[in-house]
Protein backbone atom coordinates (compact mmCIF):
# COMPACT_ATOMS: atom_id res chain seq x y z
CA UNK A 1 0.00 0.00 0.00
CA UNK A 2 1.56 3.28 -1.15
CA UNK A 3 0.16 5.46 1.66
CA UNK A 4 -0.32 3.90 5.09
CA UNK A 5 -3.01 6.47 5.99
CA UNK A 6 -5.22 4.75 3.41
CA UNK A 7 -5.49 1.95 5.97
CA UNK A 8 -8.06 4.12 7.73
CA UNK A 9 -10.39 3.36 4.82
CA UNK A 10 -10.21 -0.34 5.74
CA UNK A 11 -12.58 -1.38 8.51
CA UNK A 12 -10.25 -4.23 9.48
CA UNK A 13 -7.71 -1.56 10.50
CA UNK A 14 -9.70 1.53 11.49
CA UNK A 15 -12.09 -0.26 13.87
CA UNK A 16 -9.25 -1.77 15.93
CA UNK A 17 -7.20 1.45 15.72
CA UNK A 18 -9.97 3.57 17.21
CA UNK A 19 -10.83 0.88 19.77
CA UNK A 20 -7.27 0.84 21.05
CA UNK A 21 -6.88 4.64 20.75
CA UNK A 22 -9.98 5.27 22.87
CA UNK A 23 -8.84 2.63 25.38
CA UNK A 24 -5.41 4.26 25.83
CA UNK A 25 -7.06 7.70 25.89
CA UNK A 26 -9.45 6.63 28.67
CA UNK A 27 -6.66 4.93 30.64
CA UNK A 28 -4.73 8.17 30.74
CA UNK A 29 -7.66 10.46 31.48
CA UNK A 30 -8.53 8.26 34.44
CA UNK A 31 -4.95 7.72 35.68
CA UNK A 32 -3.91 11.36 35.36
CA UNK A 33 -7.16 12.66 36.90
CA UNK A 34 -6.73 10.26 39.81
CA UNK A 35 -3.10 11.35 40.34
CA UNK A 36 -4.16 15.02 40.35
CA UNK A 37 -7.00 14.30 42.79
CA UNK A 38 -4.64 12.33 45.04
CA UNK A 39 -2.03 15.09 44.88
CA UNK A 40 -4.25 18.11 45.51
CA UNK A 41 -7.17 16.69 47.52
CA UNK A 42 -6.90 13.16 48.86
CA UNK A 43 -3.44 13.38 50.43
CA UNK A 44 -4.44 16.15 52.85
CA UNK A 45 -7.83 14.58 53.59
CA UNK A 46 -6.33 11.16 54.28
CA UNK A 47 -3.22 12.47 56.05
CA UNK A 48 -0.96 10.43 53.76
CA UNK A 49 2.13 11.56 51.84
CA UNK A 50 1.44 12.40 48.18
CA UNK A 51 4.39 10.27 47.03
CA UNK A 52 2.99 7.22 48.84
CA UNK A 53 -0.43 7.57 47.19
CA UNK A 54 1.01 8.19 43.72
CA UNK A 55 3.44 5.28 43.94
CA UNK A 56 0.62 3.05 45.17
CA UNK A 57 -1.45 4.13 42.17
CA UNK A 58 1.40 3.34 39.77
CA UNK A 59 1.93 -0.08 41.35
CA UNK A 60 -1.77 -1.01 41.23
CA UNK A 61 -1.95 -0.22 37.49
CA UNK A 62 1.19 -2.20 36.60
CA UNK A 63 0.50 -5.19 38.91
CA UNK A 64 -2.06 -6.86 36.59
CA UNK A 65 0.57 -7.05 33.83
CA UNK A 66 2.67 -9.25 36.12
CA UNK A 67 -0.29 -11.35 37.22
CA UNK A 68 -2.48 -11.83 34.16
CA UNK A 69 -0.47 -11.24 30.95
CA UNK A 70 0.21 -14.93 30.29
CA UNK A 71 -3.43 -15.85 30.97
CA UNK A 72 -4.56 -13.01 28.69
CA UNK A 73 -2.36 -14.38 25.92
CA UNK A 74 -3.96 -17.82 26.19
CA UNK A 75 -7.48 -16.38 26.03
CA UNK A 76 -6.60 -14.24 22.99
CA UNK A 77 -5.21 -17.31 21.19
CA UNK A 78 -8.23 -19.45 22.02
CA UNK A 79 -11.17 -17.15 21.20
CA UNK A 80 -12.34 -15.11 18.22
CA UNK A 81 -10.92 -11.60 18.62
CA UNK A 82 -13.80 -9.28 17.68
CA UNK A 83 -16.28 -10.75 20.19
CA UNK A 84 -13.55 -10.96 22.82
CA UNK A 85 -12.71 -7.28 22.29
CA UNK A 86 -16.38 -6.27 22.57
CA UNK A 87 -16.69 -8.18 25.85
CA UNK A 88 -13.58 -6.48 27.25
CA UNK A 89 -14.90 -3.08 26.19
CA UNK A 90 -18.17 -3.78 28.02
CA UNK A 91 -16.10 -4.52 31.10
CA UNK A 92 -14.35 -1.17 30.63
CA UNK A 93 -17.76 0.51 30.76
CA UNK A 94 -18.55 -1.26 34.05
CA UNK A 95 -15.13 -0.31 35.48
CA UNK A 96 -15.59 3.33 34.51
CA UNK A 97 -19.01 3.30 36.19
CA UNK A 98 -17.28 2.11 39.37
CA UNK A 99 -14.68 4.87 38.93
CA UNK A 100 -17.43 7.47 38.44
CA UNK A 101 -19.02 6.50 41.74
CA UNK A 102 -15.61 6.72 43.39
CA UNK A 103 -14.97 10.21 42.02
CA UNK A 104 -18.43 11.62 42.78
CA UNK A 105 -18.51 10.36 46.36
CA UNK A 106 -14.73 10.73 46.87
CA UNK A 107 -14.36 7.09 47.87
CA UNK A 108 -10.63 6.76 47.32
CA UNK A 109 -10.48 3.05 48.11
CA UNK A 110 -13.03 2.44 45.33
CA UNK A 111 -10.92 4.53 42.94
CA UNK A 112 -7.90 2.34 43.69
CA UNK A 113 -10.02 -0.74 42.98
CA UNK A 114 -11.10 0.81 39.66
CA UNK A 115 -7.46 1.60 38.84
CA UNK A 116 -6.44 -2.03 39.40
CA UNK A 117 -9.38 -3.18 37.26
CA UNK A 118 -8.40 -0.75 34.47
CA UNK A 119 -4.88 -2.16 34.56
CA UNK A 120 -6.44 -5.63 34.30
CA UNK A 121 -8.58 -4.47 31.35
CA UNK A 122 -5.48 -3.17 29.54
CA UNK A 123 -3.61 -6.40 30.32
CA UNK A 124 -6.27 -8.53 28.62
CA UNK A 125 -6.67 -6.19 25.65
CA UNK A 126 -2.94 -5.95 24.84
CA UNK A 127 -2.41 -9.47 23.42
CA UNK A 128 -5.60 -9.16 21.35
CA UNK A 129 -4.65 -5.94 19.54
CA UNK A 130 -1.07 -6.94 18.76
CA UNK A 131 -1.98 -10.48 17.70
CA UNK A 132 -4.83 -9.04 15.61
CA UNK A 133 -2.62 -6.87 13.39
CA UNK A 134 -0.60 -9.61 11.62
CA UNK A 135 -3.81 -11.60 11.18
CA UNK A 136 -5.82 -8.70 9.70
CA UNK A 137 -3.09 -6.91 7.74
CA UNK A 138 -1.44 -7.96 4.49
CA UNK A 139 2.31 -8.53 4.59
CA UNK A 140 3.12 -5.15 3.04
CA UNK A 141 0.76 -3.36 5.48
CA UNK A 142 2.20 -4.63 8.77
CA UNK A 143 4.95 -2.04 9.27
CA UNK A 144 2.65 0.85 8.32
CA UNK A 145 -0.11 -0.45 10.62
CA UNK A 146 2.33 -0.73 13.54
CA UNK A 147 3.59 2.79 12.87
CA UNK A 148 0.05 4.15 12.99
CA UNK A 149 -0.73 2.16 16.15
CA UNK A 150 2.39 3.52 17.86
CA UNK A 151 1.49 7.04 16.73
CA UNK A 152 -2.07 6.60 18.03
CA UNK A 153 -0.88 5.29 21.39
CA UNK A 154 1.56 8.18 21.89
CA UNK A 155 -1.08 10.78 21.02
CA UNK A 156 -3.77 9.05 23.13
CA UNK A 157 -1.48 9.14 26.18
CA UNK A 158 -0.62 12.79 25.64
CA UNK A 159 -4.15 14.02 24.89
CA UNK A 160 -5.56 11.94 27.75
CA UNK A 161 -3.19 13.65 30.20
CA UNK A 162 -4.04 17.10 28.82
CA UNK A 163 -7.81 16.44 29.00
CA UNK A 164 -7.46 15.22 32.59
CA UNK A 165 -5.61 18.41 33.50
CA UNK A 166 -8.32 20.56 31.90
CA UNK A 167 -11.17 18.63 33.57
CA UNK A 168 -9.66 18.96 37.04
CA UNK A 169 -9.64 22.74 36.65
CA UNK A 170 -13.39 22.94 35.96
CA UNK A 171 -15.99 23.63 38.60
CA UNK A 172 -17.68 20.35 39.64
CA UNK A 173 -14.56 18.69 38.22
CA UNK A 174 -15.29 15.25 39.68
CA UNK A 175 -18.60 15.11 37.81
CA UNK A 176 -16.90 16.17 34.57
CA UNK A 177 -14.23 13.50 34.97
CA UNK A 178 -16.86 10.84 35.69
CA UNK A 179 -18.98 11.78 32.68
CA UNK A 180 -15.96 11.91 30.35
CA UNK A 181 -14.56 8.46 31.20
CA UNK A 182 -18.04 6.95 30.80
CA UNK A 183 -18.59 8.60 27.40
CA UNK A 184 -15.16 7.50 26.13
CA UNK A 185 -15.83 3.93 27.33
CA UNK A 186 -19.12 3.91 25.37
CA UNK A 187 -17.33 5.17 22.25
CA UNK A 188 -14.69 2.46 22.67
CA UNK A 189 -17.37 -0.23 22.81
CA UNK A 190 -19.10 1.18 19.71
CA UNK A 191 -15.79 1.17 17.81
CA UNK A 192 -15.21 -2.47 18.87
CA UNK A 193 -18.52 -3.47 17.32
CA UNK A 194 -17.09 -2.65 13.88
CA UNK A 195 -14.08 -4.97 14.23
CA UNK A 196 -14.50 -7.76 11.65
CA UNK A 197 -14.62 -11.40 12.69
CA UNK A 198 -11.08 -12.70 13.18
CA UNK A 199 -10.91 -16.49 13.72
CA UNK A 200 -9.24 -17.96 16.79
CA UNK A 201 -5.72 -19.21 16.11
CA UNK A 202 -5.91 -22.15 18.57
CA UNK A 203 -9.57 -22.80 19.44
CA UNK A 204 -8.80 -26.18 21.06
CA UNK A 205 -6.32 -24.71 23.51
CA UNK A 206 -6.95 -25.78 27.11
CA UNK A 207 -6.51 -22.72 29.29
CA UNK A 208 -4.39 -23.02 32.41
CA UNK A 209 -5.98 -20.69 34.96
CA UNK A 210 -3.03 -20.93 37.38
CA UNK A 211 -1.43 -17.54 36.75
CA UNK A 212 1.94 -18.55 38.26
CA UNK A 213 2.52 -21.74 36.25
CA UNK A 214 1.04 -20.10 33.14
CA UNK A 215 3.42 -17.14 33.39
CA UNK A 216 6.43 -19.38 33.94
CA UNK A 217 5.45 -21.64 31.03
CA UNK A 218 4.98 -18.63 28.72
CA UNK A 219 8.37 -17.16 29.62
CA UNK A 220 10.04 -20.57 29.18
CA UNK A 221 8.46 -20.95 25.75
CA UNK A 222 9.64 -17.46 24.79
CA UNK A 223 13.17 -18.28 25.96
CA UNK A 224 13.18 -21.27 23.59
CA UNK A 225 12.85 -18.77 20.70
CA UNK A 226 16.07 -16.71 21.04
CA UNK A 227 15.23 -14.17 18.32
CA UNK A 228 11.82 -13.36 19.80
CA UNK A 229 13.30 -13.31 23.30
CA UNK A 230 15.81 -10.65 22.18
CA UNK A 231 13.07 -8.70 20.36
CA UNK A 232 11.03 -8.56 23.57
CA UNK A 233 14.05 -7.51 25.64
CA UNK A 234 14.45 -4.69 23.12
CA UNK A 235 10.76 -3.73 23.39
CA UNK A 236 10.96 -3.68 27.16
CA UNK A 237 14.11 -1.57 27.12
CA UNK A 238 12.14 1.09 25.25
CA UNK A 239 9.59 1.14 28.10
CA UNK A 240 12.44 1.36 30.64
CA UNK A 241 14.03 4.19 28.68
CA UNK A 242 10.78 6.10 28.06
CA UNK A 243 9.61 5.75 31.67
CA UNK A 244 12.99 6.98 32.96
CA UNK A 245 12.74 10.16 30.89
CA UNK A 246 9.03 10.95 30.96
CA UNK A 247 8.68 10.44 34.72
CA UNK A 248 11.25 13.19 35.25
CA UNK A 249 9.69 15.72 32.85
CA UNK A 250 7.52 17.51 35.47
CA UNK A 251 10.46 17.86 37.85
CA UNK A 252 13.02 19.10 35.35
CA UNK A 253 10.40 21.46 33.85
CA UNK A 254 9.97 23.07 37.24
CA UNK A 255 13.41 22.74 38.84
CA UNK A 256 15.75 23.26 35.86
CA UNK A 257 13.65 25.19 33.35
CA UNK A 258 11.68 27.00 36.10
CA UNK A 259 8.60 26.41 33.94
CA UNK A 260 4.92 26.17 34.86
CA UNK A 261 2.43 23.41 34.05
CA UNK A 262 2.12 24.50 30.40
CA UNK A 263 5.84 23.79 29.95
CA UNK A 264 5.34 20.22 31.19
CA UNK A 265 2.61 19.65 28.59
CA UNK A 266 4.73 21.26 25.88
CA UNK A 267 7.72 19.00 26.59
CA UNK A 268 5.54 15.88 26.70
CA UNK A 269 4.00 17.00 23.40
CA UNK A 270 7.42 17.37 21.78
CA UNK A 271 8.39 13.84 22.80
CA UNK A 272 5.03 12.31 21.80
CA UNK A 273 4.93 14.05 18.41
CA UNK A 274 8.52 12.94 17.82
CA UNK A 275 7.58 9.31 18.53
CA UNK A 276 4.54 9.64 16.25
CA UNK A 277 6.50 11.04 13.30
CA UNK A 278 9.31 8.51 13.70
CA UNK A 279 6.78 5.68 13.90
CA UNK A 280 4.87 6.76 10.79
CA UNK A 281 8.07 7.23 8.79
CA UNK A 282 9.18 3.64 9.41
CA UNK A 283 6.97 2.36 6.59
CA UNK A 284 8.62 4.61 4.00
CA UNK A 285 12.14 4.10 5.32
CA UNK A 286 11.83 0.29 5.34
CA UNK A 287 9.94 0.19 2.00
CA UNK A 288 7.07 -1.73 3.61
CA UNK A 289 9.30 -4.61 4.74
CA UNK A 290 9.55 -6.12 8.20
CA UNK A 291 13.16 -5.21 8.79
CA UNK A 292 15.60 -4.30 11.56
CA UNK A 293 17.61 -1.98 9.31
CA UNK A 294 16.34 1.12 11.15
CA UNK A 295 17.19 -0.25 14.60
CA UNK A 296 20.82 1.03 14.69
CA UNK A 297 19.60 4.54 13.80
CA UNK A 298 17.02 4.38 16.61
CA UNK A 299 19.63 3.13 19.10
CA UNK A 300 22.12 5.81 18.07
CA UNK A 301 19.54 8.59 18.28
CA UNK A 302 18.34 7.53 21.73
CA UNK A 303 21.91 7.79 23.02
CA UNK A 304 23.12 10.86 21.08
CA UNK A 305 20.18 13.06 22.04
CA UNK A 306 20.08 11.86 25.66
CA UNK A 307 23.76 12.75 26.03
CA UNK A 308 23.21 16.08 24.28
CA UNK A 309 20.25 16.75 26.59
CA UNK A 310 22.68 16.49 29.51
CA UNK A 311 24.93 19.15 27.94
CA UNK A 312 22.04 21.39 26.84
CA UNK A 313 20.44 21.34 30.30
CA UNK A 314 23.79 21.82 32.02
CA UNK A 315 24.51 24.86 29.84
CA UNK A 316 21.26 26.67 30.61
CA UNK A 317 21.39 29.84 32.66
CA UNK A 318 17.90 30.78 33.80
CA UNK A 319 17.44 33.47 36.43
CA UNK A 320 14.03 34.49 37.73
CA UNK A 321 13.88 37.54 39.98
CA UNK A 322 10.61 36.53 41.61
CA UNK A 323 8.96 33.21 42.35
CA UNK A 324 6.76 33.29 39.24
CA UNK A 325 7.32 30.25 37.03
CA UNK A 326 8.04 30.78 33.34
CA UNK A 327 5.62 30.01 30.52
CA UNK A 328 6.49 28.52 27.13
CA UNK A 329 6.82 31.97 25.52
CA UNK A 330 9.29 33.06 28.20
CA UNK A 331 11.45 29.98 27.65
CA UNK A 332 11.56 30.51 23.88
CA UNK A 333 13.49 33.73 24.51
CA UNK A 334 16.12 32.08 26.73
CA UNK A 335 19.41 31.15 25.08
CA UNK A 336 19.86 27.38 24.82
CA UNK A 337 16.22 26.44 25.36
CA UNK A 338 15.67 25.51 21.71
CA UNK A 339 18.46 22.94 21.99
CA UNK A 340 16.61 21.31 24.89
CA UNK A 341 13.37 21.27 22.91
CA UNK A 342 15.12 19.81 19.85
CA UNK A 343 16.77 17.07 21.93
CA UNK A 344 13.41 15.99 23.37
CA UNK A 345 11.74 15.93 19.95
CA UNK A 346 14.60 13.93 18.40
CA UNK A 347 14.60 11.54 21.36
CA UNK A 348 10.97 10.77 20.58
CA UNK A 349 11.69 10.52 16.84
CA UNK A 350 14.51 8.05 17.50
CA UNK A 351 12.22 6.07 19.77
CA UNK A 352 9.73 5.69 16.91
CA UNK A 353 12.47 4.39 14.58
CA UNK A 354 13.52 1.99 17.35
CA UNK A 355 10.23 0.50 18.54
CA UNK A 356 8.16 0.01 15.35
CA UNK A 357 10.60 -2.44 13.66
CA UNK A 358 10.75 -4.45 16.90
CA UNK A 359 6.96 -4.70 17.28
CA UNK A 360 6.51 -5.60 13.60
CA UNK A 361 9.21 -8.29 13.89
CA UNK A 362 7.62 -9.70 17.04
CA UNK A 363 4.29 -10.09 15.24
CA UNK A 364 5.80 -11.40 12.01
CA UNK A 365 8.02 -14.04 13.58
CA UNK A 366 5.77 -15.24 16.41
CA UNK A 367 4.22 -18.64 15.63
CA UNK A 368 0.55 -18.16 14.71
CA UNK A 369 -0.60 -20.63 17.36
CA UNK A 370 1.26 -18.75 20.13
CA UNK A 371 1.20 -15.16 18.85
CA UNK A 372 -1.02 -13.69 21.60
CA UNK A 373 0.91 -15.56 24.28
CA UNK A 374 4.15 -14.08 22.94
CA UNK A 375 2.54 -10.64 23.33
CA UNK A 376 1.53 -11.64 26.86
CA UNK A 377 5.15 -12.51 27.64
CA UNK A 378 6.16 -9.15 26.15
CA UNK A 379 3.79 -7.37 28.55
CA UNK A 380 5.28 -9.23 31.54
CA UNK A 381 8.78 -8.05 30.61
CA UNK A 382 7.52 -4.51 29.89
CA UNK A 383 6.09 -4.32 33.41
CA UNK A 384 9.33 -5.64 34.96
CA UNK A 385 11.43 -3.10 33.04
CA UNK A 386 9.10 -0.21 33.96
CA UNK A 387 9.29 -1.05 37.66
CA UNK A 388 13.07 -1.40 37.31
CA UNK A 389 13.23 2.06 35.71
CA UNK A 390 11.58 3.58 38.79
CA UNK A 391 14.06 1.81 41.11
CA UNK A 392 16.94 2.84 38.83
CA UNK A 393 15.90 6.52 38.93
CA UNK A 394 15.51 6.45 42.73
CA UNK A 395 18.98 4.91 43.16
CA UNK A 396 20.64 7.37 40.74
CA UNK A 397 18.90 10.47 42.06
CA UNK A 398 18.38 9.74 45.76
CA UNK A 399 20.99 7.18 46.76
CA UNK A 400 23.90 8.30 44.58
CA UNK A 401 22.86 11.96 44.60
CA UNK A 402 23.09 12.53 40.84
CA UNK A 403 21.29 15.44 39.18
CA UNK A 404 18.51 15.03 36.59
CA UNK A 405 20.83 15.89 33.66
CA UNK A 406 23.29 13.29 34.97
CA UNK A 407 20.48 10.72 35.08
CA UNK A 408 19.81 11.41 31.38
CA UNK A 409 23.54 11.09 30.62
CA UNK A 410 23.83 7.74 32.44
CA UNK A 411 20.71 6.43 30.66
CA UNK A 412 22.09 7.49 27.27
CA UNK A 413 25.40 5.73 27.97
CA UNK A 414 23.61 2.59 29.17
CA UNK A 415 21.61 2.64 25.93
CA UNK A 416 24.84 2.40 23.91
CA UNK A 417 25.80 -0.75 25.84
CA UNK A 418 22.36 -2.36 25.71
CA UNK A 419 21.69 -1.32 22.11
CA UNK A 420 24.98 -2.77 20.88
CA UNK A 421 24.32 -6.02 22.76
CA UNK A 422 20.77 -6.18 21.37
CA UNK A 423 21.75 -5.59 17.74
CA UNK A 424 24.55 -8.19 17.88
CA UNK A 425 22.19 -10.77 19.39
CA UNK A 426 19.41 -10.06 16.88
CA UNK A 427 21.78 -10.39 13.93
CA UNK A 428 23.06 -13.66 15.36
CA UNK A 429 19.59 -15.21 15.72
CA UNK A 430 17.66 -13.67 12.82
CA UNK A 431 18.86 -16.33 10.34
CA UNK A 432 17.35 -19.06 12.49
CA UNK A 433 14.10 -17.24 13.25
CA UNK A 434 12.24 -18.39 10.13
CA UNK A 435 13.20 -22.02 10.78
CA UNK A 436 11.91 -21.79 14.36
CA UNK A 437 8.73 -19.98 13.28
CA UNK A 438 6.10 -21.77 11.27
CA UNK A 439 4.99 -18.58 9.56
CA UNK A 440 7.99 -16.24 9.52
CA UNK A 441 8.26 -13.26 7.22
CA UNK A 442 11.81 -12.65 6.03
CA UNK A 443 13.30 -9.33 7.05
Amino acid sequence: MSNQFQLFKRRRFSAMFFTQFLGAFNDNIFKQALILVLTYTAASKLGVEVSILNNLAAMLFILPYFLFSALAGQIADKYEKSKLTQFIKLLELVIMAVAAVGFVFEWYALLFVALFLMGTHSTFFGPIKYAYLPQAMKEDELVGANGLFQMGTSLAILVGMIVAGVLTQLSQSLYWISATVLVVAVLGYLAARYIPNMPAMQPNLKINWNIITTSLATVRYLYSLPFLFCIILGNSWFWFYGATFLTQVPEFSKVILLGNESVVIFLLTLFSVGVSIGSVMCKTLTKNKVSLHLLPFGIAGLSIFAIDLYFSLSGLDINVNNETLLGIGDLFNISGSWRVFTDLFLLGFSGGLYIVPLYASMQAYAPKSHRARIVGANNIFNAIFMVTSAIFAIVILNTLGFTLPQLFLVTGLLNIVFGTFLYIKLNKHVKHAIIQTNDGIAP
